[in-house]
């Protein structure tokens, strides 16, 4: 019923930019949150920013400064900009939305498949 399909994952050098996006479709009624997690083998999913729907940002403090999460109502989508990457940053990115389907009162937590970034030089 609704798909999140992330894209601008890769490779990067160390104090390189990527800009990260996910694109929400579907059958889709409203989107509250959205937010860009992250993931590396062996350890827990961790917040990277949330965005809720009129804007505020939230954001893992150790991250503050570096990365920019934003979002765009009318195309359904969440972008995360990175600045000065660095080795500590690949992970597997995750993005999440809170997504309230058509004919539903009920609200729902949705998942993307992942994006790979990698800082490597």
């Amino acid at each position: 019923q609704v798909q999140l399909v992330e894209s601008g994952g890769g490779l990067v050098q160390p104090g390189g930019s990527l800009r990260l996006s996910c694109a929400a479709s579907g059958r889709i009624f409203a989107i509250n949150d959205m937010g860009w997690y992250r993931q590396v083998p062996g350890k827990e999913r961790e917040m990277v920013a949330r965005i809720t729907s009129d804007g505020s940002t939230n954001y893992a403090d150790s991250l503050k400064g570096r990365f920019t999460i934003s979002r765009d109502n009318v195309r359904n989508t969440v972008y995360l900009q990175m600045h000065s990457l660095k080795p500590e940053d690949t992970a597997v990115y995750y993005c999440n939305a809170e997504i309230r389907i058509r004919n539903s009162y009920l609200t729902n937590d949705y998942w993307g498949q992942g994006t790979q970034v990698t800082v490597s030089s």
